[in-house]
């Protein structure tokens, strides 16, 4: 989960406010000491979360909830806002044809994150390709272009070249039929007029639509400054801020970078080509106070499931193969680490009552799911089209194909089994409708999406 740290403290502080009898000051003051610990520890500014502890408790205090609110639900209402006001609202990002120009200091991630923003738009439907224009750095072209041929994305640059304006002006003909163009460019140990007067001239040049800073969120508050000085030399329109998985100072870079005004775009949340996210605040706090963000869960899936071969008309009809349960575990793949998603569930009732589920179960139910997938690879096409053909000879050499136990192929067809069931049931009187709904949207009654772990009948931590 992005910071991990930060999200556990404030979910720790609010289920002692969910927890609590009835609200009064103490509780209040209690609550709300454990939420300033928990921002200034992840590096956001000290006069920042004082004048939103000192709101908080005046709201807490003096504001009457709404009729058949529950009070407790009321203050942890207000958390949420307050900590919204503070963040700042994300940038607006726009899916239509459009010039990007990235810029950034060396070290910050700019090049992955060139390479992470044509996933982006690429994921949603349209042509990016990508233009390497920096020509400072060592091995800079070799690593964007290596980026760019994984990802299936058009590069184009010119080695050795030094001339960055006229790689970009002839970079722009090249790409010209594509959709998204995003320019790569130089960055510095440390902002140089060389790279300010090379920013300013391929802006003037480009006069693209988008002007993207990237920034690492260990810098932390440092971020604001950082931020300023960019914006006043090519008036940036979106911060991606890189690394936040991996920090303790996100707070502050998050925090500092919105006191400039100038709006975060994405967020950098891992490693992959897909950890990469729009920034929206609104959605952001809820997953960071635990209550959860549907709609973004919700996205992964439907992305996700198009790459899949699911087989929607059969399953609709009570058919669900092995093969039918290999795609959807594929799906889950796809849609990024385990406790990533799970972070977009809410915990229990209003998203912070229930049981906290252990990084233990997460990582077994993980586990499981890799697993599965090797003995279904050491399934023929037959026993996976129809596993009742699997007798207890086919477990043996399945067994000794996949390194995995006799016990453990036979639970995944008793799970196979049990979800089989589930999908005759509900494509059964008046269930089709509903499940025809249900296989449009991607989603399943259990966080995986349809047959994914948790769901009817399974076997995982949850």
């Amino acid at each position: 989960m992005v910071m991990d740290s930060l999200g556990n403290s404030l979910q720790d502080a609010l289920r002692k406010l969910i927890g609590a009898g009835r609200i009064d000051e103490n509780i209040v003051n209690e609550v709300v000491k454990d939420i300033q610990r928990a921002l200034l520890t992840a590096d956001v500014n000290v006069q920042l979360v004082m004048g939103m502890s000192k709101r908080i408790k005046e709201r807490s205090l003096k504001e009457t909830p709404e009729k058949g609110a529950d009070p407790r639900e009321h203050v942890v209402k207000i958390v949420y806002q307050e900590m919204v006001a503070i963040m700042g609202q994300g940038a607006t990002v726009e899916l239509k044809p459009q010039t990007i120009m990235v810029v950034g200091l060396q070290g910050s991630g700019k090049t992955t994150s060139v390479a992470k923003l044509a996933r982006y738009f690429q994921k949603k439907g349209l042509k990016a390709a990508v233009i390497g224009a920096d020509n400072f750095r060592p091995g800079a072209y070799q690593q964007l272009e290596t980026l760019c041929k994984k990802l299936n994305v058009h590069f184009y640059g010119e080695e050795g070249e030094k001339d960055a304006v006229g790689i970009v002006r002839r970079g722009l003909k090249d790409i010209e039929k594509y959709d998204v163009k995003i320019i790569d460019t130089a960055g510095r140990h440390a902002l140089e007029a060389d790279l300010i007067q090379e920013m300013v001239d391929i802006n003037e040049a480009v006069k693209p639509d988008q002007r993207y800073l990237v920034l690492d969120a260990a810098i932390g508050q440092l971020a604001g400054q950082q931020a300023k000085a960019f914006n006043d030399a090519v008036s940036v329109t979106g911060i991606i801020i890189t690394k936040l998985d991996g920090t303790a100072k996100g707070g502050g870079a998050l925090s500092a970078v919105s006191e400039t005004g100038s709006p975060i775009a994405f967020i950098g949340t891992g490693e992959t080509p897909d950890d990469f996210e729009r920034f929206d605040t609104d959605r952001f706090i809820s997953r960071l106070i635990g209550m959860g963000d549907l709609q973004s869960l919700l996205e992964k899936v439907q992305e996700s499931m198009k790459e899949t071969n699911l087989d929607v008309d059969n399953i609709m009809k009570g058919r669900f193969t092995l093969n039918d349960m290999y795609a959807q575990l594929e799906a889950m793949n796809k849609m990024g680490p385990l406790k990533q998603i799970m972070s977009m569930l809410p915990l229990g009732s209003m998203g912070l009552g229930g049981a906290k589920i252990s990084d233990k179960d997460i990582d077994a139910t993980g586990e499981k799911m890799k697993y599965y997938k090797v003995i279904m690879d050491s399934m023929t096409a037959g026993e996976r089209d129809d596993p009742k053909i699997i007798n207890s000879g086919r477990i043996h050499r399945i067994s000794m194909g996949s390194g995995r136990a006799p016990e453990e192929i036979r639970e995944l067809l008793k799970y196979h089994k049990t979800m089989q069931n589930a999908f005759k049931n509900f494509s059964g009187k008046g269930g089709g409708r509903n499940m025809q709904k249900m296989m449009k949207k991607g989603m399943g009654g259990n966080p995986g999406g349809l047959g994914g772990p948790g769901g009817p009948g399974g076997n995982f931590p949850f």
